[in-house]
């Protein structure tokens, strides 16, 4: 047993029902869902995060296709109402919101918090009212995903950063509460067996991957990114599922024909998709694929870690599970340290 730690219990599926309920009084809860038939092929299914109004409904055994961020930065967001006379910021259900995630997602928080938080002089204040909404419960891995590489990314276990674990084991489900007010939910559930409990973490991936230190300019300026110009068709897919992609564009929707009344919206981008670098008098930049692979990339695994000190990617594997074209980011990165290997030799 851990010292001035609270230890964990375990739990009948009747039980963790019965916990679930307990915690709906208190908090939304947002957890990976499974909808039937809605994947990307036919008769597949989709794990996506959804609000759940029962422990029936959390998926807790299957990876989800989406990451949690889906909360905390939506597809789209109504920031403020407008119109000639005054600004009204758009209403925020305030209730506290339990987020269930796994240790990869739980770690990628840290990266969205240093983008709008932690990037200059001002926070961003519509992402930190939500961000001050969620506490995490940790989903504990059994075993490593299809193309996880957590493990590379030191994403692969959380010391901190949840309030408790679920880990299912058949029928029950274990959970190490590390937050003592979370321990009143627990007590006195039905069958409730109180145990030293330890969070499962994957310690070893099939895929594995081993970043450059430095990336030369021969390698950024390198053909083999010609590759991605004619194999990627720019759909996006790989930013709309990655947990730490954080580009967005503002829109205004007009109510009125001279512009003064409407709202300002918060909108999803991807650096990959046509007219995310166009500017005022008709410029573009990096109109090849290829070249928003590179910015992609580099950004992911090299660019934001000379300005922060760590790595953006956390090695989920989803751009991966999503490519449409089954081009592989790992292998991208293996072949950029083999490339740059090359420049050094």
């Amino acid at each position: 047993m851990r010292e001035g730690v609270q230890m964990g219990y375990i739990l009948k599926e009747e039980a963790f029902s019965e916990l679930i309920g307990r915690l709906l009084d208190s908090y939304r809860i947002f957890a990976p869902v499974r909808k039937k038939g809605a994947g990307r092929f036919t008769d597949v299914d989709a794990v996506i995060y959804d609000f759940v109004k029962s422990g029936d409904e959390i998926e807790l055994s299957a990876k989800s296709d989406y990451a949690p961020k889906e909360f905390l930065t939506p597809l789209s967001e109504t920031l403020f109402y407008f119109t000639e006379e005054e600004v009204k910021e758009a209403d925020l259900d305030t209730k506290p919101v339990l987020v269930f995630a796994r240790s990869c997602d739980i770690h990628s928080l840290k990266r969205l918090d240093q983008i709008y938080l932690n990037n200059g002089r001002e926070k961003d204040p519509f992402y930190q009212r939500r961000r001050d909404l969620i506490s995490c419960v940790l989903i504990g891995c059994s075993h490593s995903y299809d193309n996880c590489f957590c493990v590379s990314m030191d994403s692969n276990r959380c010391e901190d950063g949840y309030v408790f674990s679920v880990d299912a084991y058949g029928d029950e489900v274990r959970s190490d509460v590390r937050d003592q007010r979370f321990d009143e939910f627990f007590k006195g559930l039905n069958g409730a067996v109180k145990a030293d409990v330890v969070p499962r973490f994957v310690t070893e991936n099939e895929v594995k991957v081993d970043i450059p230190d430095k990336i030369p300019m021969s390698v950024i300026k390198s053909d083999f990114w010609d590759e991605y110009t004619t194999r990627c068709i720019g759909c996006g897919r790989c930013n709309f599922v990655c947990p730490t992609c954080t580009c967005f564009s503002m829109q205004d929707a007009y109510y009125t024909d001279n512009g003064r009344a409407g709202e300002r919206r918060r909108v999803a981008a991807s650096c990959m998709v046509d007219g995310y670098t166009d500017v005022a008098g008709g410029g573009s930049y990096r109109k090849k694929n290829g070249e928003r692979m590179r910015f992609k990339v580099l950004h992911k695994i090299s660019d934001f870690k000379k300005r922060f000190g760590y790595q953006m990617c956390v090695g989920c594997g989803r751009c991966d599970d999503v490519c449409p074209e089954y081009i592989s980011f790992t292998n991208i990165i293996k072949k950029t340290g083999e490339a740059c290997r090359e420049a050094e030799s």
